[in-house]
């Protein structure tokens, strides 16, 4: 059992890392912080090891790149279906979702509803440049959680 003195040696490192992470998404990378914890949320969506994380975050930038394509198809359909877009592209959105639950490795909803999220709540136009500051910025939560993770399985081995 870990004392006292451990526990808030643990908080104070996990903190640490959050605050590089924003830190970095923030000031260097600038891209917005909301979006990191998207990646960081979407790292304990299914399994808690690497190669899982990998997997979490490719279905963040799937569900980013269909948030992209929905946008794009909203514009397309508007001047033709008006008012009956949203209905529309919102039906073929949660198909195109709904079906990639039955692939292999990229099954994961959570991560595709994340990525998802993260593109609509950006209020960002849809295109290449969206794309990437959203990844990057998914990217940068996933690498954070899996430090933590690891650092925590160290840890646990050490005591």
């Amino acid at each position: 059992m870990l004392s006292l003195n451990s526990k808030v040696f643990a908080l104070v490192r996990e903190a640490c890392i959050a605050t590089v992470a924003a830190t970095l998404c923030a000031l260097v990378l600038q891209v917005p912080v909301w979006a990191m914890f998207i990646g960081w949320i979407a790292f304990f969506t299914r399994g808690m090891t690497t190669k899982d994380g990998v997997i979490n975050l490719l279905t963040v930038w799937i569900g980013i790149a269909i948030g992209i394509a929905a946008g794009q198809l909203t514009s397309v359909l508007t001047p033709v279906t008006g008012e009956g877009t949203l209905s529309l592209v919102v039906f073929v959105v949660a198909l195109v979702v709904l079906s990639l639950r039955y692939m292999p490795v990229i099954n994961n909803l959570l991560g595709l509803f994340l990525g998802l999220v993260s593109f609509f709540a950006s209020h960002q136009p849809p295109n290449f440049e969206t794309f990437f500051t959203l990844a990057l910025a998914a990217t940068v939560g996933i690498v954070a959680a899996t430090s933590l993770k690891l650092l925590q399985q160290n840890t646990a081995v050490a005591h």
